[in-house]
């Protein structure tokens, strides 16, 4: 396995070297990237961004914020999160098999004295309260895995700088995101700093084989440069998702929270978009563009399942899309 570093804070630079490292180095290697943005909001790939985050907070403390190109939900990052990234071959591997990635991190807290334990769909939890999530993205064979680590991180940001709905809470007895996240430094026995999280969980990932860590050229960080500013740094990349539309529905499913935004002519879809903080294959657009002329009545659920809905939206069958979009 490649040991990679990112050489900056940005999270517009970072998210554009994790493209750059899935698309364009050696697909034959496995590699393993550790990294930190500095006081940012990630979205998730198929999140509204508008309605994830607390705009005005985010533009006083001088937030950034990204899209990511995997799904899930919004997190927030500063100094005190540490952020990790696997890339390796999917062929071995089920589709969104979360707990092989993430044993590493619960291992690097057993040797810190503290018990973790993953929560089966994509948090690592300790007592229950939240401090790490994870996200997968994958595409023609390959899959990249990352999560981020609150190890020391603000957590009156967190709360501050998220905008979360009520839908997100509709199964769950707490209703802020401050009672549902910890830190590991909250929960450890003594404080842990970044680095040493750092050099325990490269050693968990290698167990005692050397990891070839990668230097990187002129070249790659000017191509990183330009990813950067063509895609990630973009308005339209970060916030330009959303249109205006006549009807928009909300509901909460095991595989995450779905809202659609749709116009209806003649009780037939004109136009629609899918948001939320599932997990999904495949290019989402293409579900949507074939869902355009599907008419609103008793043969939707027929319809929608000759699309193949499961295989764009993780864990999400036609009938409940049907659901959604109906009832």
């Amino acid at each position: 396995m490649i040991y990679l570093e990112s050489p900056s804070t940005d999270p517009y630079f970072n998210l554009a070297l994790e493209e750059y490292v899935f698309e364009r180095m050696d697909r034959r290697q496995p590699y393993f990237m550790l990294w930190q943005n500095d006081n940012t909001i990630v979205v998730g790939k198929y999140q509204n961004t508008a309605e994830e985050i607390n705009q005005r907070f985010v533009e006083e403390h001088g937030i950034r914020v990204a899209r990511r190109l995997s799904g899930g939900g919004a997190v927030y990052h500063d100094k005190g999160n540490l952020n990790f990234t696997f890339i390796v071959d999917q062929d071995e591997l089920e589709d969104f098999n979360f707990k092989v990635f993430v044993q590493p991190v619960i291992r690097t807290l057993a040797a810190f004295g503290v018990k973790a334990e993953f929560n089966g769909r994509n948090d690592i939890v300790i007592d229950g309260k939240k401090f790490s999530g994870n996200s997968q993205y994958a595409s023609r064979g390959r899959l990249l895995h990352h999560g981020c680590i609150m190890v020391d991180s603000n957590l009156t940001n967190v709360g501050d700088a998220l905008q979360v709905r009520e839908a997100k809470f509709d199964s769950k007895s707490v209703k802020s995101v401050r009672s549902r996240v910890t830190t590991i430094n909250a929960c450890a026995p003594v404080p842990i700093s970044v680095e040493e999280f750092k050099t325990e969980l490269k050693a968990q990932i290698s167990q005692g084989a050397a990891m070839q860590s990668h230097t990187w050229t002129e070249e790659e960080l000017r191509e990183v440069q330009k990813l950067r500013g063509e895609k990630y740094a973009t308005w339209e990349w970060n916030y330009g998702y959303c249109a205006d539309y006549d009807m928009r529905r909300e509901m909460k499913f095991p595989a995450g929270l779905i809202t659609v935004y749709l116009q209806v002519d003649n009780g037939r879809i004109q136009h629609i978009q899918l948001f939320g903080d599932f997990f999904g294959n495949g290019d989402l657009k293409e579900l949507e563009a074939a869902m355009v002329g599907l008419p609103l009545d008793d043969h939707l659920q027929q319809a929608l399942e000759q699309l193949h809905v499961e295989s764009y939206i993780n864990g999400i069958m036609a009938a409940d899309l049907c659901q959604l979009l109906l009832y």
